[in-house]
């Protein structure tokens, strides 16, 4: 039997951001069991009530429908992030796109009047990398994928570590539509993004034993 889930504000370690948390009993003040930090407490699930609405999830080139309750009265605004619960998973989403009945595509509209919220999965996100050889041979330059959390950090000059390469950030380019940036394409030392706002990452090998011929 699945146990079911909620997104929730835990007083232990996330008193100000819902997180994901088990329900382990349905009463009139139901007990909730965080899933990142394992404290139980009680909770009221009964909620106001709410505006259904259809969420499209872009996810590493695949999409999916679900559906979202949002509290009426809400303003959505392109960049906005929230947490939907879908079939799928529990996932951190941002949004891309809104969509009127007329099928018209606006950057802000009140929750009553949407009628599609189009959004990216940004909690753990695929971030293109380009390679570049410690010799510099342009010629065995590769192309990687790198799977991380969205919130991690990439800064210009650092040395970081992925599934067994080692390289040298030596700049990166942002997504279009992605906020805080003035630039398309950033490549100075202490330049840095957040995974999730990154199209490509260009980085210079540092693995020893890298690039040996065989």
């Amino acid at each position: 039997m699945s146990t079911s889930r909620v997104a929730v504000a835990c007083p232990s370690c996330s008193p100000e951001e819902p997180t994901a948390h088990e329900v382990l009993k349905e009463a009139g003040l139901s007990t909730v069991r965080c899933t990142e930090c394992d404290h139980v407490h009680k909770e009221d699930l009964s909620g106001p009530e709410t505006v259904e609405r259809q969420v499209v999830v872009s996810q590493d080139g695949d999409s999916f429908s679900a559906r979202h309750e949002f509290p009426p009265g809400t303003e959505l605004e392109t960049g906005d992030e929230f947490l939907l619960d879908a079939p799928e998973a529990l996932m951190q989403v941002r949004i891309t796109s809104l969509q009127k009945e007329s099928e018209q595509r606006v950057d802000r509209i009140d929750v009553e009047t949407v009628q599609t919220v189009w959004t990216r999965a940004v909690g753990n996100v695929s971030v293109d990398l380009t390679l570049h050889p410690k010799g510099g041979e342009d010629e065995e330059t590769r192309s990687l994928k790198l799977q991380v959390p969205g919130d991690e950090k990439f800064e210009v000059g650092e040395v970081a570590e992925y599934g067994g390469e080692e390289f040298e950030i030596e700049g990166f380019v942002v997504r279009d539509g992605a906020e805080g940036y003035t630039l398309s394409q950033y490549d100075h030392d202490g330049d840095w993004a957040f995974a999730k706002d990154l199209k490509r990452v260009y980085g210079r090998d540092q693995t020893t034993s890298a690039w040996s011929a065989w």
